[in-house]
């Protein structure tokens, strides 16, 4: 087991691998921008240590940085958290150019799944079913009029590099695709250095159904059921829950058995999430995620498991602690992200924080860096929180998540709690009825 590890993130997730790692006996080093030096990750880890300025651009995201804070401090691994260099090819490759072990995927497997196209391609090849689209990138507006007439419109314009719903238009018609092309690419240039495109059926009312995996490294693999992310704004998710509530069991074990020996035969360590469309009992695979996801804990309170602790295990080179058999799903879990968000633009709201309480009692867990008089730097997303709910069944979760959201405080700053209050009232909600479209357009009839 490795004897210390440097977190090369902040907010609530450093702070989530500082509590697993310090279970383990295991040394952290936080590392830090000037903006968090009073970052409740700092002052939390074993050790920490400053590695630029504000601008991630020049800590979180600076390469050298980070491999020097590891040379300094000792450090003999890094768990990246999600975000920031999470998804980083070249990174993990300089560190094993450097002898330091990565707490997740091979540099190639992050590679792969990385390109979309690549990524479609190669689960297409290990039997994932995937939605009908372009072969590749399409290069030309006439390649791309060519494709949508065939597989039918609407389809959706993605850039084969990135995500978080840039680069991606929707042409609901052939009349469409002209602007829908030129404007994914753009985009796609400015945000990712790659204007490459492809293309793909728009489903109309799809939900977003996501199956946890985790690999040894060593050819066996499991899956940890799905969550079901559809209550999204803008593609960034807003409320996710496990198990999902249009997923029959039978469908569960299909999908789960597929995509835990799709990873399986390439041989995928630590743990990964397989993303798809699902409509009308059929799963389209989207994309894969090579890292920890943000809505991790809904699986941790259903399968009662500890995922990063598991994430450093098998880095370390240990056998991973269950097997398929071992995995029983308990009860209901819900998670909502709680932002630092002004409603109804959902505009940042950094700033300090006069008064933080957190919920408490049975099957409640807060995932936070809050503390009181902790202030919210602007340079950095706006994600304060994550309350998570775990009850026996759906119902029994929802009415936990109401009273925990009645307990939480969050003074100082404007938040996104008043939302979930209105959500939870809505018979759609309490249904469990929604689509990845739903949210957008109650938005609309009721923030306007």
């Amino acid at each position: 087991m490795f004897k210390k590890i440097l977190i090369a993130n902040r907010g609530e997730i450093a702070l989530r691998v500082v509590r697993a790692a310090r279970e383990m006996g295991v040394a952290t080093v936080a590392v830090h921008s000037t903006a968090d030096a009073d970052a409740m990750h700092v002052r939390m880890a074993d050790e920490s240590i400053c590695i630029g300025p504000a601008p991630s651009s020049q800590s979180y995201l600076s390469i050298p940085a980070i491999v020097s804070a590891c040379e300094i401090t000792g450090a003999e691994a890094i768990h990246p958290g999600y975000g920031f260099l999470s998804e980083n090819a070249a990174f993990v490759q300089v560190l094993e150019d450097h002898n330091i072990t990565f707490i997740g995927p091979s540099a190639e497997h992050i590679r792969v799944m990385g390109d979309k196209i690549t990524a479609k391609d190669t689960m297409q090849k290990l039997g994932v079913p995937c939605v009908p689209g372009s072969d590749g990138g399409v290069p030309t507006l006439e390649d791309a009029q060519r494709i949508g007439a065939e597989i039918g419109y609407p389809v959706i314009v993605k850039a084969t590099a990135g995500g978080g719903g840039r680069g991606m238009k929707l042409a609901k018609t052939a009349a469409e695709m002209e602007t829908a092309f030129r404007t994914a690419r753009a985009e796609a240039k400015a945000a990712f250095g790659n204007d490459e495109v492809y293309l793909e059926k728009y489903l109309t009312t799809p939900r977003h159904i996501e199956v946890q995996v985790f690999g040894d490294g060593k050819g066996r693999a499991v899956h940890l059921g799905e969550r079901d992310c559809s209550l999204q704004r803008r593609h960034q998710k807003v409320l996710e829950e496990a198990p999902g509530p249009s997923i029959t069991p039978e469908q569960r074990a299909e999908i789960g058995r597929t995509c835990a020996e799709a990873v399986a035969r390439i041989g995928y360590s630590g743990a990964g999430t397989i993303e798809f469309l699902y409509e009308d009992g059929e799963f389209y695979f989207i994309e894969m995620n090579t890292r920890l996801q943000v809505e991790h804990p809904v699986t941790e309170a259903i399968f009662g498991v500890d995922l990063v602790r598991e994430q450093i295990r098998v880095a370390a080179g240990e056998e991973m602690s269950f097997r398929q058999e071992d995995l029983r799903i308990e009860g209901h879990a819900i998670e909502v992200r709680i932002n630092a968000e002004k409603l109804p633009s959902f505009s940042p709201s950094p700033g300090r924080i006069t008064q933080y309480h957190a919920p408490g009692g049975l099957g409640v867990r807060m995932d936070s860096a809050l503390y009181d008089g902790y202030r919210i730097p602007p340079y950095y997303d706006s994600l304060i929180g994550k309350l998570i709910v775990h009850g026996p069944d759906r119902p029994a979760a929802l009415a936990r998540l109401r009273r925990s959201l009645g307990e939480l405080i969050i003074d100082g700053v404007d938040t996104t709690i008043p939302l979930f209050f209105d959500l939870l009232d809505n018979p759609t909600i309490q249904a469990g009825d929604y689509n990845i479209h739903w949210l957008e357009k109650w938005l609309e009839r009721n923030l306007g």
